[in-house]
């Protein structure tokens, strides 16, 4: 399949993510936008691990994140994310809300709350609230100040939607929370480059 065509799939999306985003955003505004990430997550003709292969495994990398638009540091920034088994992440925020959906395998979230008074920016204490497996017609989505954790299981690599009210690079509030409860800079310390795969 084409760029073109995937442009023609990508482009009216990202409008009606943009037409719900104006009217601000909520739970239920995220419902909408997690319910059209997960049509477009149905579109396996269009993105798969043939087109968006995950990093061969003993290479050093357990994730590849594809970019694939870039309409400036404001505006929702859609990401494929290709990762092999035992790809895991300590618990973080976003700064913007967030959207994740399955094209295929399943990806663990961990959501947390918060319970310190965050008197200390330097460290947080955590309470696992729930665990949701992303999977094919079961999406997630977060607010900027919620905070998840991701674990890929079993033996297949994993290709996610992530879409963000916001480019990831630029974020400078992001952070996560190691298990001694230490708070680092997220992008930082625990954030590899995305490569770019922009359909517009």
């Amino acid at each position: 399949m084409s760029n073109e065509q995937r442009r023609q799939a990508v482009l009216p999306f990202l409008e009606q993510v943009s037409d719900i985003t104006k009217q601000g955003i909520d739970r239920q505004a995220l419902a909408n936008i997690a319910a059209l990430l997960d049509a477009l997550a149905e579109r396996q003709d269009l993105f798969n691990l043939a087109n968006f292969p995950a990093p061969v495994a003993g290479s050093g990398s357990a994730a590849t994140r594809y970019r694939l638009n870039d309409d400036g540091d404001d505006a929702p920034t859609l990401y494929l994310n290709a990762m092999l088994p035992g790809r895991k992440t300590i618990p973080h925020n976003h700064e913007t809300w967030a959207v994740i959906a399955a094209v295929q395998g399943q990806e663990l979230n961990r959501v947390y709350r918060r319970l310190d008074d965050r008197s200390d920016p330097q460290r947080a204490t955590l309470e696992l609230e729930k665990e949701v497996t992303v999977e094919p017609r079961t999406p997630i989505a977060f607010l900027g100040d919620d905070i998840h954790s991701i674990q890929v299981d079993g033996e297949q690599a994993t290709l996610h939607f992530h879409l963000y009210g916001r480019p990831l690079e630029p974020l400078e509030g992001r952070y996560g929370i190691e298990a001694d409860g230490r708070i680092l800079n997220y992008n930082a310390s625990q954030m590899a480059p995305s490569t770019p795969a922009y359909v517009r």
